[in-house]
């Protein structure tokens, strides 16, 4: 009995390594591969800005608070921010794990049963938005020129991501600052759709270059060098 158990566990460790270094190395190739390369060379009128912006782990998507396409503030409310300041020009979304967004403000209050939960794909997730005034470009920060349709269609991807499009479900009593909320979301959270997958998602239903697929940020960025 015991050399099956032997057995068994070093067959069990041999399979988790195996997975963990085929899903590394997957990560790292794919995220390379570029999809709408020729983005920049398409000859079309790009007028309006966006941002992907990173906190060197978690990527959001960065647009305008309003322009003749959409007013964001119809559906995220200054009033539902501690600070209220209407004066914003910006506004990023950012979709995630709602175990890791609302239970873990720091790293070190991660839960293995919040870590399990969002690795595997068995919980909710949410929405995360913040307001900005002004944003400073950077290796965390990249500005893109987009043009209206393409907007249009970032706009219908954003928004469908809520748990309800039309009237996005605030998360009352949450934030980590003075200028963000929480909004209720679809999707679940997994090791093969992070948050960056997301934002990288994002970027190309808005026919701008992205990965082929990526779970983490520089996945992302790598293709705004």
């Amino acid at each position: 009995m015991l050399k099956k158990s032997l057995k068994f566990l070093g067959w069990t460790l041999f399979g988790i390594v195996t997975f963990l270094v085929l899903y590394v190395l997957s990560v790292y190739l794919i995220s390379k591969v570029t999809v709408n390369s020729n983005a920049d060379f398409i000859k079309e009128q790009k007028t309006v800005p966006i941002y992907i912006l990173t906190n060197g782990v978690h990527t959001d998507i960065v647009v305008p608070v309003k322009n003749e396409i959409k007013d964001w503030r119809n559906e995220i409310q200054f009033s539902q921010t501690q600070s209220k300041d209407s004066l914003m020009n910006y506004i990023a979304f950012g979709w995630g794990d709602k175990g890791f967004y609302l239970d873990t403000p720091e790293w070190s209050d991660l839960k293995v049963s919040t870590a399990c939960r969002a690795a595997f794909g068995i919980s909710t997730s949410a929405m995360h938005t913040t307001f900005f005034k002004h944003l400073k470009e950077g290796e965390d920060c990249k500005r893109i020129l987009i043009s209206k349709e393409n907007y249009q269609k970032l706009v219908t991807y954003i928004s469908n991501s809520f748990s309800d499009p039309v009237h996005p479900q605030w998360i009352e009593g949450h934030s980590y600052g003075k200028k963000d909320a929480f909004y209720e979301a679809v999707g679940s959270y997994s090791l093969f759709y992070t948050c960056n997958t997301w934002a990288n998602n994002a970027l190309k239903a808005a026919n701008q270059k992205a990965s082929l697929w990526t779970v983490y940020d520089k996945g992302i960025f790598c293709h705004y060098q």
